[in-house]
């Protein structure tokens, strides 16, 4: 059960990594249907095959790259929930404080209801909305299957630092802050905002004269949500209250560290702090560099896993907090 569940953890990482690709690349449209593409398990690779899904979708030919991307992000998806449901089936058979129930049936639920928003992005043509959504529900299938491996791990921290479990609601809280600002960053990123501002620190121009909020997050008729649909000013908004939402989230986990660094007598607490402050530095320096250097693919996408890499630290040093003796 616990090796099924680490293994379920390394392909949930890899099915964010893909799907953000995916989303890069502007391949989230690459199968204009579901859960097929274009009718086929595979995308269409005969001359006979293409020329029919070519008919079928007019206004989506085939593209066999981004077909390919699409599908295969869709292949690990599909293994992902096969996996969950093995787990959730073996903790029904063996019900008890080592194999529970009760999070295995969340993430059961959960991953049928991430499939459905897989669905809802290609059938609503990208949907922010839906987009952003699916981003979340995969880093909650991450997190939820991270806790059930920590569940099933004797984990207790003894040792006289009881004391420390007053900080557990602060870590609650950071993992809380850390949620909006990756909501806030798929948005963004929903709505191909994220090269809205080009210039460090906030963004160029008379950008306060034309933040837009109300703009910003709505969601606008359209057929086609490709490429996005807001006008600038909108997008740079998008852009900005991402950027703040770092500086908050920043400075919030850092605070965060310092105090559980300083009071902490474990030094298990004392390392997840330390290890907060990199993989937050890491992410900030990937921020940046998506600036600097106008979005490439591979810092782009190492800033969504480096994201759910902070993200699975702070949900170990909350258990960890709260498991204290």
């Amino acid at each position: 059960m616990k090796k099924l569940v680490l293994a379920s953890i390394i392909l949930a990482m890899v099915v964010i990594v893909l799907g953000a690709y995916t989303r890069l690349t502007d391949a989230g449209l690459g199968c204009p249907d579901w859960p097929g593409c274009y009718g086929h398990l595979t995308i269409p690779q005969t001359d006979e095959h293409i020329e029919r899904a070519n008919a079928a979708f007019p206004d989506r030919p085939v593209e066999a790259e981004k077909a390919w991307n699409e599908m295969i992000h869709r292949y690990f998806a599909a293994t992902l929930g096969l996996l969950i449901v093995i787990i959730f089936a073996i903790s029904v058979v063996k019900r008890s404080y080592q194999s529970p129930l009760k999070l295995p049936l969340f993430l059961l639920l959960l991953v049928m209801f991430q499939g459905a928003l897989g669905m809802w992005t290609v059938t609503l043509n990208l949907l922010p909305a839906v987009v952003m959504g699916h981003l979340l529900g995969g880093f909650s299938v991450l997190s939820c299957l991270f806790l059930l491996y920590l569940r099933l791990t004797p984990y207790r921290i003894p040792g006289g630092d009881s004391h420390m479990r007053k900080y557990a609601n602060f870590a609650l809280l950071g993992i809380g802050i850390l949620t909006v600002q990756i909501a806030l960053g798929g948005w963004t990123s929903a709505n191909y905002a994220a090269l809205a501002c080009t210039e460090l620190p906030v963004c160029e121009g008379n950008w306060v004269e034309n933040l837009n909020f109300s703009g910003a997050f709505s969601i606008p008729e359209a057929d086609n949500y490709e490429f996005g649909v807001h006008p600038y000013d909108e997008r740079m908004t998008m852009h900005v209250v991402h950027r703040f939402g770092a500086l908050v989230t920043f400075i919030y986990l850092c605070w965060l560290a310092l105090k559980l660094y300083s009071n902490a007598a474990s030094g298990l607490v004392r390392s997840l702090s330390v290890l907060m402050v990199s993989v937050l530095g890491v992410q900030i320096l990937l921020g940046v560099s998506n600036v600097v250097y106008s979005l490439p693919l591979a810092v782009a996408v190492a800033h969504n896993a480096v994201a759910a890499c902070l993200l699975l630290v702070l949900v170990m040093l909350t258990y960890t907090l709260y498991r204290k003796t």
